[in-house]
């Protein structure tokens, strides 16, 4: 017997401003569902103040503990949890139970062409405002500017709820960007994107750029990349239980921070048995992670020990690269995140990038986001050419600093 479907993912609302809500999810465990969970919860602009995980293999219990936005949509986000969660596939018939092998298909990708007929401070930002309202998940971004001051912007889309290909979805979304643009919207259309289409954006990145921000190891001095001096402590003991390696890190909060820990343990297939995460108001983080491996033994191996620490210490410090450098004469700002092995990227990058330069009253002349393998690992590359026009009304320092702060949620 399992729970009501209702009962699987329950939300309290905070009670009062300031306080944060609280949501439990109670279902079949599965590896990585706690990665899974995060993500949704991240993609909804929530931040995790604190959270408990139990399992004991078979079935899970989770709680958290978010704050965020006023006018977060409750309803979606628990119809989003409810998806990721196995019980929600298996209430009626045991899908979820199908062999591992089966993978999901791919969503159709769509491209999105409007032409503007002049540029303005914040422009990209609210059209991908919209966006994230709408569930629209935005793969890839070409932007250019013509001579004459119109913008030309591609948006190659994916629709959660799968239903772009429909003639009202469409509208809707057409209708939605009218009117953030107003009378600066030309013409808008969307359509089916080919794969030779969405196969062709890849761009070149120079070698002294990927040796710099692609780096693997943990320098031991301040470097370009680098989001801040952000110390951090992973630990493991083996003495503690005699069934399950124990895991403290202590480091600083930062947006996504649960999400980053969960996905460095779903891609090295470990679970978590036992897991408690708080975030003091000093912005102090303290994790404990009762961990096994997919066999469900202990990690001893002391090799395999060192590759989990590092990793983790690695995706906590520089959970994503960030640089502004020189393109021949303009300047070009460099953001890179790595890609789960599931092939999800982070959630709200681009959203974020264009919410820190719409605040710095710094517009952006073209966008490419593509797909990279550096060094055996994937990573997803935007490559933001800023419009300096008469030149750019903050300095680079400036620039780096401030997409810094709204990406790692320190503004």
């Amino acid at each position: 017997m399992g729970i009501l479907h209702e009962d699987v993912v329950v939300i309290s609302q905070a009670e009062k401003p300031g306080e944060p809500a609280v949501i439990t999810v109670n279902c079949p465990d599965k590896t990585g569902l706690g990665c899974d969970l995060c993500r949704v919860i991240l993609l909804f602009g929530l931040s995790i103040c604190r959270e408990d995980a139990q399992t004991d293999g078979k079935w899970c219990y989770l709680v958290f503990w978010v704050v965020g936005k006023p006018n977060t949509r409750w309803g979606l986000l628990k119809k989003r949890l409810l998806e990721v969660c196995p019980s929600y596939f298996s209430t009626s018939e045991f899908d979820y139970y199908k062999p591992e092998n089966q993978q999901p298909k791919p969503p159709d990708v769509f491209l999105l062409k409007f032409w503007c007929a002049y540029d303005r401070e914040g422009l990209l930002h609210d059209v991908t405002e919209v966006l994230w309202e709408l569930e629209l998940t935005i793969k890839r971004v070409k932007v250019s500017t013509a001579p004459d001051g119109r913008v030309l912007d591609l948006f190659f889309i994916t629709d959660n709820r799968e239903l772009l290909h429909t003639k009202m979805r469409q509208e809707e979304t057409i209708h939605y960007l009218k009117n953030v643009l107003g009378k600066a919207l030309i013409s808008c259309e969307i359509e089916l994107a080919g794969a030779e289409v969405t196969a062709c954006s890849q761009s070149f990145l120079p070698p002294a750029i990927t040796e710099d921000m692609f780096n693997l190891e943990l320098p031991n001095k301040h470097r370009s990349g680098f989001l801040a001096p952000n110390p951090v402590s992973v630990t493991v003991d083996n003495t503690f239980s005699p069934s399950h390696t124990l895991i403290q890190i202590l480091c600083k909060d930062h947006k996504g921070l649960s999400y980053d820990i969960m996905r460095t343990l779903k891609d090295y297939h470990i679970q978590i048995s036992y897991g408690r995460f708080f975030a003091n108001r000093k912005g102090n983080c303290e994790v404990d992670l009762f961990l096994m491996q997919a066999d469900g033994k202990k990690i001893v191996d002391p090799n395999k020990q060192n590759a989990l620490c590092s990793r983790l210490r690695m995706e906590l410090l520089r959970p994503v690269r960030l640089a502004v450098v020189s393109r021949g004469p303009d300047t070009e700002l460099l953001v890179a995140n790595p890609v789960e092995l599931s092939g999800r990227g982070r959630p709200l990058v681009f959203h974020d990038i264009t919410l820190a330069l719409k605040t710095l009253n710094t517009r952006i002349f073209s966008v490419e986001i593509g797909r990279h393998m550096i060094h055996d690992r994937e990573w997803e590359v935007y490559r933001i050419l800023l419009d300096e026009g008469d030149g750019l009304p903050v300095s680079r320092n400036k620039i780096e600093e401030g997409v810094r702060k709204v990406l790692m949620g320190w503004e």
